[in-house]
């Protein structure tokens, strides 16, 4: 069933929102393609917020089409703006999907089969999952090799990454390649005591499985989206994109 080109298919997982998942898939995927690395994005959250990110709002069919089977796979990946970086979108229909896949045999492996015809073909496959530990989060867990947890700097980030471990422990029964490729640190503010305490004792805890490159506060990578544009594109000599690069750098050295 799985592909023999292992280890190259990545899914974003928090179930607290606004932790920077979305922006760190747009970005890293942005990097790693201007690296030469050929990469696909997959939108897997009915907000679509990855796909208005790179261009690709409203833009049809797209993952809801492809999991349903009205699709083929190659109909649905789609250019970015950067050489290199493709895009499945998704739209609000993908919403559906979370009831209709509940109803269906093999229900947490629809994504896994949909883009196994493709994953010998791309370099880094990058799935963006909704802030949750559902249906559609389950079948990003299910398709990968390894999970990217994106983490805000603060208490309450600390006991959630409790909770998704034990999630991932869970989906390892589904799926024995999974692992974890890493954590990183977003929404870095090095003013505060408690954003430094939070990353101490995380690095400490984990320690290899935490990437060195941060990911500061910078308004510039809350800006770029709203382009259209990954931070690469938009400003590329932020301290937000420079610190996104060193990310997806050490990305490829772990890869």
């Amino acid at each position: 069933m799985y592909s023999k080109n292992m280890g190259n298919t990545y899914v974003f997982v928090n179930q607290k929102g606004g932790v920077g998942k979305t922006t760190s898939a747009i970005n890293i995927g942005a990097f790693l393609a201007e690296a030469d690395k050929k990469t696909l994005l997959i939108d897997f959250d009915s907000q679509a917020n990855l796909s208005s990110g790179v261009g690709l709002s409203g833009v049809k069919p797209g993952v809801y089409e492809l999991i349903s089977g009205v699709a083929d796979i190659n109909e649905v990946i789609k250019e970015t703006s950067v050489p290199g970086l493709f895009a499945i979108p998704a739209s609000i229909d993908l919403s559906g999907a979370a009831v209709e896949l509940i109803e269906q045999q093999e229900r947490d492996f629809f994504l896994a089969k949909a883009i196994e015809p493709v994953k010998s073909v791309y370099d880094f496959i990058l799935i963006d999952c909704p802030p949750s530990l559902g249906v559609l989060t389950i079948n990003g867990l299910v398709a990968a090799d390894k999970v990217l947890i994106p983490m805000q700097c603060e208490y309450f980030a600390m006991e959630g990454l409790s909770l998704l471990l034990q999630t991932i422990k869970r989906i390892q029964k589904l799926n024995p390649r999974l692992d974890i490729g890493g954590i990183f640190f977003t929404m870095y503010d090095a003013r505060t005591r408690l954003t430094q305490q939070v990353v101490r004792q995380v690095s400490s805890h984990f320690k290899k499985q935490v990437f060195n490159a941060i990911i500061p506060r910078n308004i510039r990578l809350s800006e770029a989206p709203s382009h259209g544009l990954p931070i690469s594109q938009y400003d590329p000599q932020c301290i937000g994109a420079k610190a996104y690069k060193m990310l997806s750098e050490e990305l490829i050295r772990r890869g």
